[in-house]
């Protein structure tokens, strides 16, 4: 895309980010609510499910039950919360392993992934997750968390994922590594997610949220977006990395990137 067409699709996504303040004041009593109800409403039912989670999560042998039940909390969340899903299926999913790479916009991003992708995977999140009250349990055995500002421990999460591929499990990861304040346009990918994708020559399936910034923001942000609504997810069809060399993770980046960003700049 070119630099004027970028600058353009800036001043848009820019524009629709900001509403009018009166608007902004109106619905803010609505969000907060909204708020409210969405923590009430996922830490109530994580309390609820804890021990049974707990129970599950004692040993890998039992990681794929776990991996159910969350598909059950996931979609309770979604009906819970009022979004309606929508998806796009571009192509069928591939033999697992593989990687999945999405854009990262809303903290609904990660429940629905669990919506969207059907067969068994890991996440592979931020290490701060681990100071979450509750949700930390996942990711003190199961799913793996990355302390990037630790060169040591963020390969070690790298080789776990790299095992658990050889076990024939799928990694999902943002490869943005976080949520951008400019959300809904995307930072730059890290590389990690396309070294581990050619390393083990497995397929990389993207993944675009298109509407999870318009539904939710961040919880701690007074005016920041709350409501129920639809949510349109794309699941593109898989690039594989067969035959790929560590010469053409650049190249990957960028075309998967690409394949991502493509929904949103037509939304």
């Amino acid at each position: 895309m070119s630099e004027p067409q970028e600058t353009e699709r800036s001043r848009v996504l820019d524009g629709e980010l900001r509403r009018h303040p009166v608007t902004k004041w109106l619905f803010l009593p609505f969000r907060w609510l909204y708020k409210v109800w969405f923590v009430l409403v996922f830490f109530g039912s994580l309390v609820i499910l804890y021990i049974p989670f707990r129970i599950l999560l004692k040993r890998p042998q039992r990681y794929y039950r776990a991996f159910r039940l969350k598909r059950v909390w996931a979609s309770f969340l979604r009906r819970a919360s009022g979004v309606s899903l929508r998806i796009e299926r571009h192509a069928p999913l591939p033999d697992p392993p593989y990687v999945i790479c999405s854009n990262h916009s809303s903290y609904l991003d990660i429940i629905q992934m669990y919506n969207v992708i059907p067969r068994y995977f890991l996440f592979i999140g931020k290490y701060e997750l681990l100071k979450w009250p509750l949700f930390n349990i996942f990711f003190k055995g199961m799913n793996i968390a990355v302390n990037r500002g630790n060169t040591v421990e963020a390969a070690q999460a790298f080789r776990r994922a790299a095992q658990a591929i050889d076990r024939g499990t799928s990694i999902a990861i943002f490869p943005e590594g976080t949520i951008p304040a400019f959300t809904p346009r995307m930072k730059p990918f890290k590389d990690g997610a396309f070294k581990l994708a050619i390393e083990k020559q497995v397929p990389v399936v993207p993944v675009t949220f298109l509407d999870h910034w318009r539904l939710f923001g961040e919880p701690l942000e007074i005016m920041s977006r709350a409501r129920p609504g639809v949510a349109r997810v794309v699941v593109h069809a898989p690039i594989p990395t067969k035959g790929m060399t560590e010469a053409d993770q650049i190249a990957l980046r960028k075309q998967v990137y690409a394949v991502i960003e493509g929904p949103l700049l037509e939304a």
